[in-house]
């Protein structure tokens, strides 16, 4: 990759991150002191370890054992000293790029062939009649197709729904060279927002614990109130932004202490307790996650442990962020009642598939928002990779994320090293498919993979279809006095037929990761919404006039 001329990377890398196993809450800073130039003091780690014995059990062992503990955190003789002095926790990447600097370059090589701000609701996009069947959530306003992870920040700060454009890009170069996110955003203050009819203000605490790992050291476990966390999920988004510098990085997945795989969003830990690792399999996974606690709860990671064939279930890692999740409030379906961002509902993880989830929310008792036209309860889907995943053909093969999406390369030197840029498989078949499928060609697997996806899309656009039918029959039957309860039924139709089909467009693989999947719950959709526009009209339809009398 070479140099960055001037781009001020940060990113918290695998040597960085004593980060969310701490057993205090230290300070956080942009850099610790040795990495400002100044000469870190040599502390002893055993004085470190008197007060952090979990630390020191994860840390025993690990290829990380003889790293020194102010190799991360400054100001540590200070904090031995007086446990009031919190050390600081630096979240440079040089930290960690020194030693693992081929993970480091590929995680920032810029992939051009994912453009930036690519809508989806457009007649172009994946879901064209986005705007009409979401209406009016904040997702109509803008939502596009995902970029590489180091643009996961600024592409949220800068979304027209996020902060009613407040934050923008300084200049061009920004869409390419994401850095620091207050290296290249500038805050243009509340005064200048865009109008409500083309923007959304929904951005929220919650759903920035998938886009950055800059604040799991001030956020207690679910996003609780505490005195010790500064942010929680209620507190002042706009606020909370400004300690954002990075997007997700290695400490999400890899633990400092431990140099071993891990997962620390709190809410895929809360569902693994509820659920398991699997819920679809028979042993639900057990064994897969060993869940530690700090603090008396204020953090729990989950330390992952190989599969039976020896492997480590990346798709969990990648399952922190690639999944549905509820990040928001809302509301309950029967009583209405207002469902705020105090409430752990709008931090949760369902994990269940397509098929499956509308009976979850039921049970949980949620919905996002009401459809601007049938007030049928909807559910707003996010991007449900892992679960679309589960029982797949290349699942039960033993395939997992990091096995297409972060093929193998080499370095100059001739080193292999695990590729961290996050690929798309079809844009480096070779890499992702050929290792597994020696005997096909490249051109082959990516034909296999088009015409997969052709397929789905198309089944997309009927559902989408079908769904658009179902509202404007709606419209219309209301608009004729047809009575409540067959509107009642209808908006129940809608509801059932929208989460089959926005899975779908939310999900990012158009059916690639389990077409059967896609097949069956887009069907379903379909025949879903068939069945509430026939309901209307039937209702609509004048009875056929008795038959005349027999002369």
């Amino acid at each position: 990759m070479g140099k960055h001329r001037g781009w001020r990377w940060v990113v918290p890398c695998a040597a960085v991150l004593a980060l969310a196993m701490v057993a205090w809450l230290p300070a956080q800073g942009s850099a610790s002191s040795h990495m400002k130039g100044e000469k870190a003091a040599k502390i002893n780690k055993d004085d470190c370890f008197g007060c952090h014995e979990e630390v020191q059990e994860l840390h025993k062992d690990s290829k990380h054992a003889k790293l020194g503990c102010e190799t991360c955190h400054s100001g540590t003789d200070k904090h031995l000293e007086d446990s009031a002095n919190k050390p600081v926790t630096s979240l440079e990447l040089a930290t960690c790029g020194g030693c693992h600097k081929d993970q480091y370059d590929s995680y920032y090589r810029m992939n051009y062939d994912a453009q930036g701000r690519k809508e989806k609701g457009v007649p172009t996009g994946r879901s064209p009649m986005q705007d009409k069947l979401l209406a009016p959530h904040g997702f109509t306003k803008e939502h596009n197709e995902p970029r590489p992870h180091p643009f996961m920040v600024v592409d949220q700060f800068t979304v027209d729904r996020f902060a009613r454009g407040r934050y923008q890009f300084k200049d061009i170069f920004g869409y390419t060279r994401p850095g620091k996110a207050w290296d290249v955003l500038v805050d243009n203050g509340p005064d200048k927002l865009y109008p409500p009819d083309v923007s959304a203000a929904a951005g929220n605490p919650v759903c920035l614990q998938c886009k950055t790992s800059d604040l799991v050291l001030k956020w207690k476990y679910m996003g609780d109130k505490d005195p010790a966390a500064k942010w929680d999920r209620t507190s002042d988004v706009n606020a909370l932004i400004k300690d954002v510098q990075n997007p997700v990085g290695c400490i999400e997945c890899h633990d400092p202490h431990a140099t071993k795989p891990r997962i620390i969003r709190d809410a895929l830990i809360d569902a693994v307790e509820r659920d398991g690792a699997r819920p679809y399999d028979a042993d639900k996974g057990k064994g897969l996650v060993k869940v530690v606690a700090f603090r008396d709860n204020f953090r729990k990671i989950g330390l992952l442990a190989p599969t039976a064939n020896g492997k480590v279930n990346s798709t969990l890692m990648c399952g922190q962020c690639h999944v549905e999740y509820n990040c928001n409030g809302g509301f309950e379906p029967v009583s209405g009642d207002k469902v705020t961002m105090a409430d752990r509902r709008a931090n949760h993880f369902p994990m269940k598939n397509a098929l499956d989830l509308l009976a979850h929310y039921d049970n949980l008792k949620f919905r996002d928002f009401k459809h601007a036209v049938t007030g049928a309860s909807l559910v707003k889907l996010q991007h449900p990779e892992m679960e679309t995943y589960w029982g797949s053909v290349h699942d039960k093969a033993g395939v997992t994320c990091a096995d297409c999406h972060m093929p193998k390369e080499k370095n100059k030197a001739g080193k292999t090293f695990t590729g961290h840029q996050v690929v798309r498989p079809k844009d480096h078949v070779k890499q992702s498919c050929l290792g597994c499928h020696p005997k096909s060609s490249v051109e082959e697997k990516l034909y296999q993979i088009q015409t997969v996806q052709n397929y789905t899309k198309g089944r997309m656009r009927e559902a989408e279809a079908a769904i658009g039918k179902l509202i404007d029959t709606y419209a219309k039957a209301k608009e004729k006095g047809v009575a409540e309860e067959t509107l009642a039924k209808a908006r129940k139709q809608h509801e059932i037929s929208h989460v089959l089909w926005e899975w779908w467009t939310a999900e990012n693989s158009d059916g690639w990761h389990n077409p059967q999947l896609a097949k069956d719950s887009l069907f379903a959709s379909i025949v879903e919404a068939n069945k509430g526009t026939q309901l209307l009209n039937e209702a609509m339809t004048p009875p056929a006039p008795a038959p005349a009398p027999a002369k």
